[in-house]
């Protein structure tokens, strides 16, 4: 399989590792974006609102000096915990005192050289949300906010923080969550590596075997490592090569069987036309060898007639002839027609003579080479001596035929083919070496096409049963 199905299904775990990931990490950096932009404005907007009433609440009985001492003592210690520049300006912008260190030298700093603009400041008053804004006297941009500090002028405390700083703690919480993400991503590649492995190994061996059955080696069984969707998915292919490997020596067996069936009686035929045309022999003796070859060549055709037979019942080619008849008469006149067979086995017969007549309506010679076909066979498979018995059942709809035999039996390994194409039983017996193994699936096709069943019993060294069950209605 050149490991195709093991890329293509990392490829779509990557993918969905990737997806997933990126996702989470898109909503994660959105979520703590806003939460901290929120809280560093929050925090922020506090601090002016702390400075503006500590500075309103100590204005009374001031001087201007003195507020700005009390400014820069709060605004410094604020400044330096929140990490964040405080000062305040006049209605017009103008910076007028600043907790930096610059104006606490020089009493006059950067942000003292720079107006702020009244758009920004009343942005960042009325603002309920996280103002980021952009100040000249700042290179980067910085989240704002501002509070109104009520004396006898209009004065307003700003204080600013740069958005940097929530880059910058994103940027290390995206370092710290990639570093996060990395073991567990490695560890699912792994383990879907290995999950994708096992799956694929077993699929591979399937391919290779079904190469090696095209070419007709049916030695090849996959191993059976999991008892899951693959492990019975190996379980039925082995089931599978084990089935074609019985039908394919089933097939060999047939063809040399039917290709002796075929020789033997064409031998004869040709031998004996060909000593009636040369003369070699006599006019006296022509009519005894013409009908041997008579014998020969109908013999030759009930071999062809029964091989298309079930073709066509096969094919559902078989338009099946109902009618009525009398079930029992008939098997009654089958086996007296074995008579001689009987009798020079010495085997008895029971139950016979103990059946009702009992009528059912389908296929009169169907049903006939049903019965002839249970009957031979019973006759060739019953010990010397030994006793074939009859018995049949009915109730309202169906008739239970059964036919039982005495001798090997056989082996409870056989009995799930006995009604395969080809199967043939114990092969050392001379009356059955060159049968074609047709007979019982010949029985079982043509009690299918009457909707019923064929089953079979059998006990090793003890009997052999066959139950065959047809629906008696009318049609």
């Amino acid at each position: 399989m050149k490991h195709k199905l093991i890329k293509k299904y990392l490829l779509a775990v990557a993918l969905v590792i990737f997806v997933s990931f990126f996702s989470i990490f898109m909503i994660l950096s959105v979520v703590l974006n806003h939460y901290m932009a929120k809280d560093t404005y929050n925090t922020l907007r506090k601090s002016c609102e702390q400075v503006s009433q500590t500075v309103s609440e100590v204005a009374e009985n001031k001087t201007n000096d003195a507020l700005k001492g009390d400014f820069l003592s709060i605004s410094r210690t604020l400044s330096s915990v929140i990490d964040a520049d405080i000062f305040i300006t006049d209605e017009y912008g103008e910076v007028v005192v600043c907790a930096c260190d610059e104006w606490q030298e020089n009493v006059k700093c950067l942000h003292s050289s720079y107006i702020m603009p009244k758009d920004v400041i009343a942005r960042a008053i009325n603002g309920k949300r996280a103002f980021v804004g952009k100040i000249d006297m700042y290179a980067h941009p910085q989240c704002i906010a501002a509070n109104e500090i009520k004396l006898d002028n209009t004065y307003y405390v700003i204080a600013t923080a740069p958005i940097a700083q929530v880059e910058n703690l994103m940027s290390k919480m995206t370092k710290l969550f990639m570093m996060s993400a990395a073991v567990p991503t490695v560890l699912m590649f792994l383990l879907f590596f290995v999950i994708t492995y096992r799956m694929a190994k077993p699929l591979k061996s399937m391919s290779e075997a079904a190469k090696a059955i095209v070419k007709g080696d049916f030695s090849k069984r996959i191993p059976v490592t999991s008892d899951d969707e693959i492990g019975d998915l190996a379980v039925s292919f082995n089931m599978m090569t084990n089935s074609l490997a019985r039908l394919e020596t089933m097939r060999r067996s047939f063809v040399g069987s039917v290709s002796h069936e075929l020789r033997t009686p064409m031998t004869t035929i040709s031998g004996f036309i060909d000593g009636i045309l040369d003369g070699t022999i006599p006019e006296d003796r022509r009519d005894y060898y013409l009908a041997i070859v008579s014998s020969e060549v109908k013999r030759l055709s009930r071999l062809v007639s029964g091989m298309l037979d079930i073709a066509k019942l096969e094919a559902g080619e078989v338009e099946l002839k109902y009618e009525r008849f009398n079930f029992n008469e008939m098997l009654c006149g089958i086996v007296l027609g074995q008579e001689q067979r009987i009798e020079k086995a010495g085997l008895e017969i029971k139950g016979l003579d103990c059946l009702l007549d009992t009528e059912i309506v389908g296929d009169k010679d169907l049903i006939h080479q049903v019965l002839y076909n249970l009957v031979d066979n019973a006759i060739k498979f019953t010990n010397e001596n030994g006793e074939i018995s009859f018995s049949v059942t009915i109730d309202n709809d169906n008739l239970a035929f059964i036919i039982k035999n005495t001798g090997g039996g056989i082996p409870e390994s056989e009995l799930p083919f006995v009604f395969e194409r080809f199967y043939k039983g114990d092969k050392s017996r001379s009356d059955i070496k060159n049968s074609l193994g047709l007979g019982l699936y010949l029985v079982k096709t043509i009690v299918s096409a009457h909707k019923g069943q064929v089953s079979v019993t059998s006990k090793q060294g003890e009997f052999t049963a066959f139950k065959v069950i047809l629906p008696k209605g009318e049609h």
